[in-house]
């Protein structure tokens, strides 16, 4: 079995303009920025597991338009194999990023290229996915790409549901971990039960109630608080270290490639969850998602007590 990730996901070009504030409905605001840059949740968490030194591979695609280029630049740059990255008519998957004066974003997508990473794509990459150690999911490419993904893995299975996309209950039960944050977990919920989604449940006990519907382990993301852990050990909170944000974006996707990192490396997922909450934190210091991720040897916040 390959010793690595491979991360069936989304390749993106993302557009940043940054603001004062978020525009009203209707409102037009100045900003600054316009650079497109490299993004995709699934391209995301391969640069950063593969910045941090894991061995990843990427199946996706791009378009055959001008920001191809830029949307794979992370990519080749932090070493990502690149075999199973197809290159389709049309345009690459693009997302449009606001980012106020907090750091707080707002994204629109259009999944362009990524709409291809169907049942046939994936199937054409069948032996690479089931050799690998981690498979790693997002909620960008279609339904019948996801599951297909699934049925193929035969290693471990790690699943970041984001977003929410319909898919058949029985593949998230095969997550370890499922990784959601706490919106994302209500309705994965719902998903899993096929009832509305809870409403005032605690961060704890949906973590648990996910776990209870059959999923081995579960991760939540809860922002500035770090994350919590529900596996066959019980119940764990893990903190982040508290930092001032300079842009939010692809915070998220850092931790759940450092996640799959560590995991990589023969650590308890509580532990893979203490180092994935200090990348987070490490990649809302800096400007964009890609750029802002750490490298080995890099000095990473610190959680203070």
């Amino acid at each position: 079995m390959h010793p690595g990730i491979t991360v069936v996901g989304s390749v993106n070009a993302d557009l940043t303009m940054t603001v004062e504030r978020h525009p009203l409905p209707g409102e037009t605001l100045a900003g600054q920025g316009g650079l497109v840059k490299p993004g995709g949740k699934g391209a995301n968490q391969a640069v950063a597991a593969a910045l941090l030194g894991a061995r990843v591979r990427m199946v996706g695609a791009v378009g055959d338009d001008a920001n191809a280029a830029p949307a794979l630049v992370g990519l080749k740059e932090s070493g990502v194999d690149l075999l199973g990255v197809a290159t389709v008519p049309g345009p690459t998957g693009l997302a449009v990023i606001v980012v106020d004066a907090r750091g707080e974003n707002t994204i629109v997508i259009n999944a362009g290229a990524n709409a291809h990473v169907d049942a046939r794509t994936v199937k054409a990459h069948e032996e690479l996915i089931g050799g690998s150690e981690i498979v790693l999911l997002q909620g960008e490419i279609p339904r019948s790409g996801f599951e297909a993904a699934v049925h193929a893995c035969q290693g471990r299975l790690v699943v970041n549901l984001a977003p929410v996309i319909e898919v058949d209950p029985d593949c998230l039960r095969r997550a370890d971990p499922l990784i959601v944050n706490e919106h994302e977990g209500a309705l994965a919920l719902a998903l899993l039960t096929g009832k509305e989604p809870p409403v005032g449940i605690s961060w704890q006990d949906l973590t648990l109630a996910l776990r209870e519907q059959g999923v081995p382990s579960v991760v939540m993301t809860v922002g500035p608080e770090g994350a919590i852990i529900a596996d066959d050990s019980g119940l764990h909170e893990v903190p982040s270290p508290q930092v001032v944000a300079v842009d939010t974006t692809g915070a998220g996707d850092a931790f759940v490639g450092a996640l799959c990192w560590r995991l990589t490396e023969g650590d308890s997922l509580v532990d893979a969850a203490r180092v994935a909450t200090r990348v987070g934190a490490h990649a809302c210091l800096g400007p964009g998602a890609q750029p802002s991720y750490p490298r080995q040897g890099d000095e990473l916040p610190e959680v203070t007590p």
